[in-house]
């Protein structure tokens, strides 16, 4: 008779576990869906698949997934990425491992198309991209009678990392080859600053390029990688096929819930991988063993000391100065219109309030270009005198985030929100509408 007692005890212990975790499921369904349709304006169940992971609602600026190190070393530029496809569809990393739908050199395909390139860093590289995806510029360009009916054609010679004079020497390359421009815009900044500095405080010359990226390269040619950064290397190569794995299972999600708990995990997966990039950034230009330039197969030119603050920001700006002129003076040679965007980054302070949630996204203590931005953006807004003397179409960004009210900043370094991307474009494109208002039409 206990026996019987304590069977049925168990049975109605089970059914009512298992009506609890149904109602559980229900409930968790239920506010999967209202979380959806809020964030996508659409019912989960009947909503408009698609293979873009972009259309998931996962940020996954910054990883390719399948590669540990995208970078490839180029004789002229420095370094480029490597060719190959790239997770947005319609674009690819192509034949000179700038992140686009074409090939270079493009050559037109009718008479109404107008090539606008875009020189600069990531921030310049996402630009192009989101101007691609979004025709800001054409659509506004097209208000102006002799842009009527015209196809803006974006060549992005940008790439995360850049500075000058790799934008002069990726502009004049082209032309060398033969490449038709009709605008060029320049979108940097920030990578002159924080970069050139970092090159700085590794005795690499300033004007060289970044010692994050190219050190690292020579690093791996000569067999140098310091054990911490091949450490973060090994954990990128592991992070990524699961973040691979989770968007195919995110992608085919039958329930609203599930598609909640996978996109947190891809999302924890992406917070993992980028750490373990910012790791890998700080420990690669660093080896083991120290031999300088005497057994690299790559020269690199090196200074005798740390320059101070006062010394390697000023350099470093005239230096960002004197190599925009000479973008505007070869531009200008060819009648091609040249408009310099100096790029907004939360460091500089401005009028902006930063609401509590977007701090955490945008600032970190130990940031590496926190103090260099501080110390050198004043810097660089004191040479727009000398760039608008130069006949240079300047454009001073650093307020435009200001009024939003959504955050704008991706993270703690200098990338934006799809609302920052809008502002920018916005203030890129009426920048240069307002120049060629009584322009004649392009060539």
């Amino acid at each position: 008779m206990k026996n019987f007692k304590f069977l049925h005890k168990a049975k109605e212990g089970v059914k009512i576990g298992l009506i609890n975790l149904v109602v559980l499921f229900v409930f968790l369904e239920i506010g999967s869906l209202i979380f959806y349709y809020f964030k996508h304006q659409q019912f989960y169940y009947t909503r408009e698949r698609s293979e873009n992971v972009q259309d998931l609602g996962i940020n996954l600026e910054g990883v390719r997934v399948g590669e540990s190190i995208v970078e490839r070393l180029h004789p002229y530029f420095g370094y480029i990425q490597k060719p190959g496809p790239d997770f947005r569809p319609g674009f690819k990393y192509n034949n000179y491992g700038f992140i686009s739908p074409y090939d270079y050199p493009y050559k037109k395909t009718n008479p109404n198309q107008v090539i606008v390139g875009v020189l600069g860093g990531s921030v310049a590289s996402n630009y192009s991209i989101y101007e691609i995806q979004n025709k800001i510029l054409e659509k506004k360009l097209q208000q102006l009678p002799q842009f009527k009916g015209k196809e803006l054609i974006i060549l992005s010679l940008a790439i995360g990392g850049y500075k000058q004079p790799q934008q002069l020497i990726a502009l004049n390359y082209m032309l060398a080859l033969g490449q038709e421009f009709d605008l060029v815009i320049n979108i940097d900044g920030f990578n002159e600053i924080a970069l050139s500095n970092l090159n700085n405080q590794s005795k690499l010359d300033f004007a060289m390029p970044s010692t994050s990226h190219v050190q690292a390269l020579t690093g791996l040619a000569n067999n140098s990688l310091s054990t911490k950064a091949l450490k973060a290397l090994l954990n990128l190569k592991d992070t990524k096929p699961k973040i691979k794995n989770a968007l195919e299972t995110l992608k085919d999600c039958p329930l609203a819930s599930c598609h909640v708990v996978m996109s947190l995990y891809v999302q924890e997966l992406v917070k993992t991988y980028r750490r373990d990039v910012g790791r890998f950034e700080r420990y690669r230009q660093k080896p083991d063993d120290d031999n300088g330039n005497s057994e690299s197969v790559i020269y690199f030119y090196m200074e005798d000391q740390v320059f101070p603050d006062d010394k390697i920001f000023q350099n470093i700006t005239n230096y960002w100065a004197k190599n925009s002129i000479l973008i505007h003076q070869v531009l200008a040679a060819n009648n091609i219109p040249y408009f310099h965007i100096l790029q907004p980054n939360q460091y500089y302070p401005t009028q902006r309030v930063f609401s509590e949630p977007e701090k955490k996204v945008a600032f970190s203590d130990d940031s590496p270009y926190k103090d260099s931005i501080k110390k050198g953006y004043p810097l660089l807004l004191k040479q727009a005198d000398e760039l608008k003397a130069n006949q240079i179409n300047f454009f001073n960004g650093v307020s435009i985030l200001d009024n939003a009210k959504e955050p704008v900043y991706i993270d703690n370094c200098c990338h934006y929100t799809k609302p920052g991307e809008t502002i920018l474009s916005n203030f890129v494109a009426d920048s240069i509408v307002n120049v060629l208002k009584n322009k004649p039409t392009p060539k």
